[in-house]
């Protein structure tokens, strides 16, 4: 499963800024102008709501879960979901549990 969860974020970081960084060098880093791309649609606001309410979610789960197991580490899917999104940020935290699953069972 480390190899599943490695490859997905892996593409949880690439498909996202595929798609933002092109943005950025058109339009720089214009808040606004972000703010009104990401509202200007219902569909575009339903997704960004949606990101953002898993986001959080994401985040308690990785606080909770990482510190019930006594994870290293768990910072970097809370970074890589602040910086990303939960794209990166699930399949990060959940390749950090893998590793620290297997290393404890062959202790």
């Amino acid at each position: 499963m480390k190899y599943f969860y490695g490859v997905l974020s892996f593409l949880g970081l690439v498909l996202p800024y595929s798609q933002f960084i092109p943005w950025v060098v058109r339009n720089g880093l214009d808040l606004s102008l972000l703010f009104e791309a990401i509202t200007s649609t219902r569909i575009g606001a339903f997704a960004w709501m949606d990101v953002l309410v898993t986001a959080i979610v994401l985040m308690g789960f990785i606080l909770l879960e990482g510190t019930r197991k006594k994870m290293k580490y768990l910072w970097l899917p809370i970074a890589g979901t602040l910086l990303v999104g939960p794209s990166l940020g699930l399949p990060l935290f959940l390749f950090l549990r893998q590793l620290h699953l297997e290393k404890n069972i062959l202790k």
